[in-house]
């Protein structure tokens, strides 16, 4: 018994650290870093895909990539889907909510 205890205690608390929130923060760079690469540079097996209506749905980029994306990859823009996007000042600085610090994000009618 004492050991079952143990057990989901350590698990539990493991679980608790290693949380999704833990590591949102860390993974928004690698995530929009990976999606950044995705729009401007697809690999040869992305662009066969689009070509066959594929989609890509682009989750939390910010207003100047999607805006750079409009510019240098028009030929893609019917195979892309923009949420949630990261609204920037005018040197692509992400615009935070005074009340609570969090990235403010265009209203995408969803």
């Amino acid at each position: 018994m004492k050991r079952t205890l143990f057990t989901t205690l350590v698990l539990s608390a493991a679980i608790a650290g290693f949380s999704p929130a833990t590591f949102a923060a860390e993974d928004d760079d690698s995530m929009r870093a990976w999606q950044t690469s995705l729009l401007y540079a697809p690999s040869e097996a992305q662009r066969r895909v689009e070509d066959r209506g594929r989609v890509v749905i682009y989750d939390g980029l910010h207003s100047t990539d999607i805006d750079r994306a409009f510019d240098e990859q028009f030929d893609r823009v019917e195979n892309m889907m923009f949420v949630n996007t990261v609204l920037t000042d005018s040197e692509g600085a992400p615009l935070t909510d005074p009340d609570t610090g969090e990235y403010m994000t265009e209203d995408d009618g969803c």
